[in-house]
């Protein structure tokens, strides 16, 4: 294997390392706290508001660093969706994606990464997830 791309399998074991351990500090693993924080009209619980805002202000510093750059650091290109259009699909989704994520407690980064802890509802989660990627290439 050449020295580039053991580089480029170097930086995403790194860069999901990261994220992995981001996520469980962070709590986004742990699906009583999704629950809770999800729960506004009862026992509401915001710390996961603050974690979330540290991830996007951390994405909006990454995507302005992206737009004035031609390449990532792996050396592959960088493309960047410009569409702006809202339509059914995209709404549609936002809705099953928050359907998903208020019952299950989970979204798929933390699930995939609570998975690695032999979590029985994210092995559920994970399995219903993949059939749901199943049932849209179907289309």
């Amino acid at each position: 294997m050449s020295s580039e791309a053991w580089l480029r399998r170097g930086i995403a074991a790194a860069s999901g390392l990261l994220f992995g351990l981001g996520l469980i500090l962070g709590g986004m693993t742990n699906p009583l706290k999704v629950k809770a924080f999800l729960d506004v009209a009862g026992a509401w619980d915001p710390s996961l508001a603050m974690v979330m805002g540290g991830a996007i202000a951390v994405g909006m510093l990454a995507f302005a660093q992206a737009r004035s750059q031609r390449r990532a650091w792996s050396g592959d290109n960088i493309d960047i969706p410009s569409s702006t259009v809202i339509d059914w699909r995209l709404i549609g989704g936002g809705l099953l994606f928050g359907a998903g994520w208020g019952v299950g407690g989970f979204c798929p980064g933390p699930a995939l990464v609570a998975l690695g802890s032999g979590s029985a509802g994210a092995l559920w989660f994970v399995v219903a997830m993949l059939a749901g990627m199943m049932v849209y290439d179907l289309r």
